[in-house]
C-alpha cells in the first residue's frame, strides 16, 4: 500500500488502482472513475488495492460493490466506515473526518449528502446511478 500511496502524492492523480499487479492511475473529481470502473472493467476492482485522496460514504459503497479488497484514503470519512467493515474490506487513512467537506467551502459534499439514507453499498450505488441519470435529463433539456 506504501507503493500506492506514494504514486497518489506524487502524480497528483485523485485514485490509484493496483489490480491483478498491473497499477493505474485516475484522476477524475468525485466517484466518476469508480461509476466508470464498475461500468466498463468491473474486474479491475474486484480483489484491488486502492488508493484515494477522498473517501466518503459515496465512494465507499461503489468500492463495496466492485469487491475492493484493501483502501487507503489521504480523508475518509466516519459514514464511509461502516460500509467498509461489513464488506471486510481493509482500510487505513490519514485523516478520518466526521463528513467530506467540500473544498469551495464548509459544506457537506453534495454526494455523501445524496447517499445518507442508504445503509448498504447497493444502495449507495442506486442511489447515485438516479443523481446521475437525473443530471444527464437535466443537461440535456437545458441544451
Amino acid at each position: 500500500m506504501e507503493r500506492l500511496k506514494e504514486i497518489l502524492r506524487e502524480t497528483g492523480c485523485s485514485l490509484v488502482v493496483d489490480s491483478h499487479d498491473e497499477v493505474r492511475t485516475y484522476d477524475k473529481k468525485g466517484v466518476r472513475d469508480l461509476i466508470w470502473l464498475l461500468d466498463n472493467e468491473p474486474e479491475r476492482l474486484h480483489g484491488a488495492r486502492l488508493a484515494d485522496k477522498v473517501v466518503g460514504k459515496a465512494a465507499a459503497g461503489l468500492m463495496v460493490q466492485g469487491g475492493a479488497s484493501e483502501v487507503y484514503a489521504e480523508v475518509m470519512s466516519r459514514l464511509a466506515t461502516p460500509l467498509l467493515d461489513r464488506a471486510a474490506i481493509t482500510y487505513t487513512y490519514g485523516q478520518l473526518v466526521d463528513h467530506i467537506v467540500i473544498p469551495e467551502g464548509d459544506t457537506r459534499c453534495p454526494l455523501e449528502q445524496i447517499v445518507t439514507p442508504a445503509e448498504t453499498a447497493p444502495e449507495v450505488e442506486q442511489l447515485l446511478r438516479e443523481h446521475f441519470e437525473a443530471m444527464r435529463n437535466k443537461r440535456r433539456l437545458h441544451s
